[in-house]
């Protein structure tokens, strides 16, 4: 399946459903937190969407970047207030390269599901990874799976329930960890229905996944307030930052007459 696009339909309700996201109490945080670990940048956005995050930490003063695989999301961005000031390049995260080097690259709002195999999610890691210098950090917030909350014998629960939105996610394939998220939204009168693959990632594989390329665990939390994460949290803020690399071994001598 590769990884998940956003169509218009869903570009278009995007920031309206969203929008309790993007309050100060929720975004503040969030921002403060990425600001602290930029150390005054520059930083790289994975997966940028419209801004929600890039644009606040770029009027901090922080030169932000953004990769956004969905044109009409970058669309969206470009048409907002201090969007100029940050460069979006069109591309996927597993492999989009942009140029220079990063003291932080960030992942949030659980998209690093939205790449749904388990190579392209190690993938993401690498392309991290190679965009940031020594010390720099790669942060993946994203959701704890809740396997949990499904009743025994059936295959979903309803993680979102409001009057203008009803969330109903499916495990479909726990071999190869695919679920799917499905949305109904109303928006100004008119009912937007929206499904989706996304493939869940459980924390001591995200472990294993910066170990292999790179990576140590510098923190985890539960959420941007960072309170402890425990085996009762439902969502994580991962903190990997990216070790040194070795010194290259020095040639022997040649010891031949």
């Amino acid at each position: 399946m590769g990884s998940i696009t956003w169509g218009p339909e869903i570009v278009e309700v995007y920031d309206q459903t969203y929008a309790a996201q993007s309050a100060t109490p929720v975004l503040g945080p969030m921002v403060d937190l990425l600001a602290e670990l930029a150390r005054g940048g520059p930083v790289l956005e994975f997966a940028a969407g419209t801004g929600r995050v890039a644009l606040p930490l770029a009027a901090r003063g922080i030169a932000v970047h953004g990769i956004e695989l969905s044109p009409h999301m970058a669309e969206r961005m470009a048409a907002k207030p201090g969007a100029g000031a940050v460069p979006v390049t069109i591309g996927d995260m597993t492999s989009t390269r942009v140029l220079g080097i990063f003291r932080l690259v960030y992942l949030v709002a659980n998209t690093i599901m939205n790449v749904t195999t388990q190579d392209d999610q190690l993938a993401v890691f690498g392309n991290a990874a190679a965009h940031l210098e020594p010390g720099g950090c790669f942060v993946v917030e994203v959701e704890v799976p809740q396997l949990r909350r499904v009743p025994p014998g059936e295959t979903a629960w309803v993680f979102t329930l409001s009057p203008d939105h009803v969330g109903i996610e499916t495990f479909d394939d726990t071999a190869a960890q695919i679920a799917w998220s499905h949305h109904w939204i109303e928006v100004e009168g008119r009912l937007v229905r929206h499904s989706a693959p996304y493939r869940y990632v459980w924390p001591s594989e995200l472990d294993l996944m910066a170990k292999i390329t790179g990576f140590r665990v510098r923190d985890r939390w539960a959420g941007w307030d960072r309170a402890p994460f425990t085996s009762a949290s439902t969502s994580q803020v991962a903190v990997f930052a990216k070790l040194p690399q070795p010194p290259a071994p020095e040639e022997a001598p040649d010891l031949r007459g």
